[in-house]
């Protein structure tokens, strides 16, 4: 395959980005699954690094991560240490994220095909790599990460502290862990199309409505009566920066309590210029925490604006339907921690 651009090289990232958002994968947190597959690629290669990680245009993400158990000194029964290992050493202290000149993987992911290094220094233009000079890797063996569209999302990737040869069974090994990962993705993008159905109920809806992701407040989905309120945006766009209005006024300051206590808060009463009426509207904006599961941790708030200009206060209703959404959203979560997506692209106010 011949080299992609510049151009075409930062057109892919960003498409990337967006895809790992949509399922839910643009975060470093750890995933129990992604450790599973780790593990496996670790002990299949015998080697004292394994790494499942997503790449961005931004970062990359290690959500799967595993080092062999410590022998104990006095002969003991080894310790299954599982996700110990991480990269705080390096001067980034990057932990289970790391920029994009660090390692070998974001090379697997340019060219779309498995990466074989036996000895490090056999190659000058890697060589140099922090993850070399830092923590001493002088072999990898990466196999790309690609979803049921051909969309590179990341590796499954080893690392050890010493040249070695890698095999074809290695090779075939590791291009067999890839490829169980493609049934996680086709589950979660089965989920998005369950989830655009549920949103579907309250794009009807008579108060503005939008779900949010994580502590950043992306843009996961508005209604209508949100978008004709307080401006059409950018699907999975940060809230604060494209909904400054709502800022100015203290409802992205309600949805960081809800967000990071896990408690429903409501801003009571907040007087704001809205895109439909020509004079300024009073509402009540009540923000509830949304989890994939019971157990889960919060995943996003969802916001419910009622306007109070010239009737009471209705927060009950807004309260209401929050709860009656949250519940629909964590039993389709408790299958998977995929977000989903309304199915309905948002467009610029600007």
């Amino acid at each position: 395959m011949d080299p992609l651009t510049p151009d075409q090289a930062q057109h892919e990232g960003e498409q990337r980005r967006r895809r790992l958002q949509l399922l839910g994968l643009n975060a470093p947190e750890p995933e129990a699954k992604f450790d599973r597959i780790a593990r496996l690629a670790g002990h299949f290669a015998q080697a004292p690094v394994a790494l499942v990680n997503f790449i961005s245009d931004e970062r990359q993400m290690f959500r799967g991560v595993y080092t062999p158990p410590a022998q104990p000194e006095d002969g003991g029964e080894a310790e299954d240490r599982g996700v110990s290992f991480d990269l705080s050493e390096l001067p980034e202290k990057v932990g289970r994220e790391g920029p994009l000149h660090f390692g070998f993987c974001p090379h697997v992911i340019a060219q779309r095909s498995q990466l074989a290094l036996d000895d490090v220094f056999d190659y000058p233009r890697f060589k140099g790599n922090p993850v070399v000079n830092e923590l001493g890797a002088r072999s990898y063996l990466g196999t790309p990460l690609l979803d049921h569209t051909g969309m590179p999302l990341g590796t499954v990737c080893v690392l050890d502290f010493r040249p070695r040869r890698w095999t074809r069974q290695h090779m075939e090994d590791m291009e067999s862990l890839a490829q169980t990962l493609l049934s996680e993705f086709q589950l979660r993008d089965s989920l998005l199309i369950q989830q655009q159905e549920l949103f579907a109920v309250f794009d009807g809806a008579p108060f503005p409505i939008m779900l949010t992701q994580g502590p950043e407040h992306l843009l996961r989905y508005a209604n209508a009566r949100q978008g004709a309120a307080f401006g059409r945006v950018q699907q999975l766009s940060p809230g604060r920066q494209v909904l400054p209005g709502l800022d100015a006024v203290g409802v992205f300051s309600t949805m960081d309590r809800a967000f990071h206590t896990g408690q429903t808060t409501t801003l009571p009463e907040a007087r704001i210029a809205s895109y439909d009426s020509r004079s300024p509207q009073t509402f009540t904006f009540t923000c509830t925490p949304v989890r994939l599961s019971p157990k889960a941790p919060v995943s996003g708030v969802l916001t419910v604006a009622v306007n109070i200009t010239s009737s009471s206060p209705t927060e009950g209703e807004a309260r209401q339907l929050a709860a009656d959404f949250t519940s629909q959203v964590e039993r389709l979560g408790s299958a998977s921690p995929g977000w989903s997506n309304s199915g309905q692209q948002f467009e610029s106010n600007v």
